[in-house]
Order: structure tokens, then sequence, then C-alpha cells
């Protein structure tokens, strides 16, 4: 056959940035630009793996995020970029070539796109400053980006400008963002915006938080999560580790289970609020959570084994996956859910079902004597999952079925007659529950046992 000509298969940039872009949120893109600093800190801090119990010191580390309905700021002092990077690795569109700077151990980076995706998303005029070296020893750049331009270019060169720059006060990196996307200006602008930000910044980064990471946002410092657990005689968390091998390569998991709130008084939803919120499986990927408080069968839930009920609040379980072969981590793009596919995973999901199956039997039993289950659980402790000792398996009070029918009795009476009850039985802090059966214990004994 005779060729008589070409097909034109390029893709047009503005085609590119948008499909890009389309399926991440402002807040999931923040999140990007976040774990690029942090994943920078790593190769300053040695590349150690971010375990529960150890990992790099990052409390030299801050990383300062400012934004409003204008403009949007990130810096950061965890090493910068060098120009070497910028000029060959870090702004192409996706990892044709490896950077031999990012070696990728224990990084969250897994795509190459964060930055990009990130800055597009968040707005159209862009410049981003690095101050890279040691000592005296250092160079400084910036890229400056004019995205509503760039997107209109027809050349295939589709290279940003690189011009020097001041150095900034520390080696790190700044990223400014003015003329924000019609989606940026409302998210910024929306009043719970920031509350929510911070909120998923300290669940998400609480291991970093853990080890010193500072993060601040709009001048406020970020507090980390506290995930704690109830301790006993009784009830025993579970802490186990083990490793996990693909190709040759090696993945160590770690895995943490327990009681972590009281389960709620007979499946009241006025008893469960935050509580059942916080409920749920995480998942870490290099110490990043990437699913929290999941009910679904993105964990284990369904798909033959229980769906997620009220009735079930108070379970925690975090399961972690490190290794310096990021590929092999089972995390989206977005960073904000597991890829089902994921070989280590699907192995691990067996073992996370063994501590959930345990905590669904003590709540099924647990109603046979309920308020012997609750004072096992007051007088349980609450400690620190970083202090959590290891253990196979969660051990929780064996509660035998009672073979007596039982049967529930619901009514209302004003909370002051409850409590004014509560205090004549001499304890002002039952509960509803507890009252209601210490009037019914009073009354049989009183018109049936005499």
């Amino acid at each position: 056959m005779t060729a008589i000509g070409k097909a034109n298969a390029n893709a047009s940039r503005a085609f590119f940035v948008r499909m890009l872009t389309r399926d991440i949120s402002v807040e999931d893109c923040i999140l990007d630009l976040l774990d690029n600093a942090v994943d920078s800190a790593w190769k300053q801090l040695g590349k150690k793996p971010l375990t529960i119990m150890g990992g790099p010191d990052f409390s030299n580390i801050r990383i300062d995020l400012k934004f409003d309905a204008n403009s949007f700021r990130i810096a950061d002092n965890c090493g910068g970029m060098s120009l070497e990077s910028a000029k060959n690795y870090a702004f192409t569109f996706g990892r044709s070539e490896p950077d031999p700077e990012d070696t990728g151990e224990f990084s969250i980076g897994v795509y190459g796109i964060g930055l990009k995706r990130a800055v597009f998303k968040i707005g159209t005029m862009i410049a981003i400053t690095s101050t890279y070296g040691k000592g005296r020893t250092k160079e400084a750049f910036v890229v400056p980006i004019n995205a509503k331009t760039w997107v209109k270019g027809t050349s295939r060169d589709w290279d940003f400008p690189i011009e020097s720059a001041p150095t900034l006060p520390e080696s790190g990196l700044k990223i400014e963002v003015t003329g924000l996307t019609p989606l940026a200006e409302v998210t910024f602008g929306d009043p719970e915006f920031e509350p929510n930000l911070k909120r998923t910044i300290a669940r998400d980064y609480a291991l970093h938080f853990n080890k010193g990471l500072k993060v601040f946002v709009n001048g406020e410092r970020v507090r980390g999560e506290e995930f704690k657990l109830y301790e006993s005689n009784e009830f025993t968390p579970q802490f186990a580790e083990w490793r996990e091998t693909v190709d040759g390569k090696v993945i160590n998991v770690q895995i943490v289970a327990g009681f972590a709130f009281p389960p709620p008084a007979d499946n009241n939803p006025t008893d469960r609020g935050e509580r059942e919120d916080k409920s749920g499986w995480y998942v870490a990927c290099n110490g990043r959570i990437v699913m929290a408080a999941d009910k679904s069968y993105y964990s284990v839930w369904g798909d033959d084994f229980p769906l997620w009920h009220p009735q079930y609040t108070g379970f925690f379980g975090l399961i972690m996956f490190t290794t310096d072969h990021t590929e092999l981590l089972p995390l989206t793009t977005t960073k904000r859910n597991v890829d089902l596919s994921s070989l280590v995973y699907r192995r691990a999901r067996p073992r996370m079902k063994e501590s959930t199956r345990a905590w669904i039997t003590y709540t099924n039993n647990r109603k046979s004597d309920q308020l012997a289950a609750e004072e096992a659980e007051r007088n349980a402790q609450r400690t620190s999952i970083f202090a959590v000792k290891p253990q196979p398996k969660f051990e929780l009070p064996t509660i035998k079925k009672s073979r007596q029918r039982e049967s529930s009795i619901q009514f209302s009476m004003l909370k002051e007659r409850i409590t004014v009850l509560a205090k004549a039985f001499g304890n002002i802090n039952m509960s509803n529950r507890e009252v209601g059966v210490k009037a019914f214990e009073y009354a049989y004994e009183d018109l049936v046992e005499e």
C-alpha cells in the first residue's frame, strides 16, 4: 500500500489539562502538594520508613498554607527542587524517565502528576520558586506559568520557562497561585472549607504529626488527630506486623485494631454521632492515610461479610503498608481510596476480617448482659495507638449468651425526673438506661417478688 498522509494524534494542551484535572477536588490537590513536601523532607531525613512505632524525626519540618478567595500559597523548608530535576523531570506530564534524585523510597507520590494537576486545578497565574542546596552553596530559580496562555499554544514543545530568582530563607519550595479558577475561588471562599481541610490534614497526616511535622493553615497550626484504643485486663488491642513479597519486592504491613468508643445504647441514633463517624477501617500507605473510617466493601464490610451496622460503632482498625517500591502501594491516583485489585491489599483483607469479626461477636453477645459489658468498658483506659504493645489478636471480654428470652421496654420521661430518680438511687451520673433498669428491678421486687 502507498502512504498518502498521517492522521494527527497529538492532544491539545487544553484537552490534556482538562482531563488531568477533572476527577480531583481542590482539597485533594492541596493534599497532593503536601505529599510532595513531605516526600522532599523524607529525602532530607534519610528515607526511613514511617511506621506506627518508628520513623524519621519531622520536628524541624514546617509547611505553611495560605489561601483566600483571590490567591493560594504553599511554602516549605523541605529541601527544595534542584535545577536539574526541574529541567528534566519535575514538570513532565507523567514519568517517562526516573528522576535520579527521586529514588522513590518510602514516598507517597506515585505517578508524577500531582504538582502539575494541582496548580492547574487551582489557578492560571502560577509561580513555583525553589531554593536547593546546603550552607552557602544554594541555587534558586522560579518557574512562572501563565496557564491561559500556555494551554492555547499549538507547538509540540510543552516546556515551561525557568528563570533565576532570589534564594528563599531556607531550602524549600514556594508555590504561589493567583487568577484562581472559578471552582477554587468558590472553594476558598466557602467558610466551611478551611475547618474541613484542617480536620482532613489532622487525620490523614496523623502519623507524621506524631513524629513532629508542623503544618500551618492560614497562620494556625494544625494538630494531628489522636487515635486511641481502650485497654484493660479484658480489652487488649491488636498490634501485629508481617511482610508480603510481590515479584521479589518487600512490603511491610502493620495492623492495629481495637475498641475505640463505647457502643451506642440500644442502637440509639442520638447516642452515635461523632463516634460512628470515626469508627471503621483506616488504610495508610507509607504513613499517609488514604482511606478513613470506611464502612463499605472497600475495607471488609459486605461481600460475604456482614454489612456495617450502627451496632458496630466503636470499632477502629488501621492497616499500614510501607515499602520503598511505591508502585506496589494499594492507593488510587487521588489517594482518597484503595485499589481493590492490589495484590498486597487482597492478601491483607482476611486478617482485617479476623479483628472485625471479634468486635462483631462481642457486640452481638453484649446484648445478653449489657450492664456487665458497660462496667467492663468503664474500667478500661484509653491509650494511644503509638503505645500499643505487640499482640497477635484483638482480645475482648467473653460474654455468654443468655438462654432466657429478653425484650426491651422503651418509654420517654422528662429529663428532670430521670435526673432526680438517678440521684435518689445514689448515682446522679447513671445513664438513662441504667435508671430504667434500676426502676424496673425496684418495682419488680416490690410488686412481684414480695
